[in-house]
């Protein structure tokens, strides 16, 4: 995870990627700062110049939409977040830029997906994950599990879909249920079984080979 507006953020990165990180996290809303800011068009020059070496691709997650840290909300800690600065359309620039930078959109833009589909439609080097409760859902009255993949795969197709464990933090461990409570939403909709290996594994393996 990297805050852009730290003052070694590309130095503290670079050193990371060069002990074998593949991946950046940023969380604009935890950290309060635009995805249209200079510093963070820095990290995504520094995750393009990392093509063609012994590692070919480095990947850029960015946290859009509502940002909720379950560890924070167990221990009673308040979370100042401001998920005005979330919003997936703030990437459109960048994934136009650096078109072959893979950039993923985790719990399908938190809320905000109509933005998170225009971004991945209009840029196809954008992914979404699918990790977690995606409790986000209820924000849309009537809105399930099954339109929301259904509609991703209507526009993003079944290669920019990468499934997410969301299992992190001692100790829930392998948290079993995200992964029954999407393929019984896919196993609705009538996704083949070809299909859904590539949301739970196949995308992931393609993307950081």
């Amino acid at each position: 995870m990297l805050d852009p507006t730290r003052e070694d953020a590309i130095e503290y990165a670079a050193r990371a990627l060069d002990e074998g990180l593949r991946t950046i996290c940023l969380f604009p809303s935890m950290h309060r700062y635009h995805l249209y800011d200079e510093r963070v068009a820095r990290v995504f020059e520094l995750a393009a110049g990392r093509r063609g070496g012994t590692v070919d691709t480095i990947a850029v997650f960015v946290h859009c939409g509502v940002l909720s840290v379950g560890i924070r909300k167990k221990l009673g800690l308040p979370s100042l977040f401001d998920i005005r600065y979330g919003n997936p359309i703030d990437l459109h620039a960048l994934a136009l830029k650096h078109p072959g930078v893979p950039i993923i959109i985790p719990h399908f833009g938190a809320g905000m997906l109509s933005a998170a589909l225009m971004v991945a439609d209009c840029c196809p080097n954008v992914y979404l994950d699918t990790s977690s409760s995606n409790s986000w859902i209820k924000y849309t009255p009537g809105l399930t599990l099954e339109q929301v993949f259904k509609t991703a795969l209507d526009v993003v197709g079944p290669d920019r879909l990468m499934f997410g464990t969301d299992s992190s933090f001692f100790p829930r461990g392998w948290n079993a249920d995200v992964y029954h409570t999407q393929k019984a939403a896919l196993d609705a909709i009538g996704v083949s079984a070809a299909v859904q290996q590539r949301i739970f594994g196949e995308n992931f393996a393609r993307v950081f080979a």
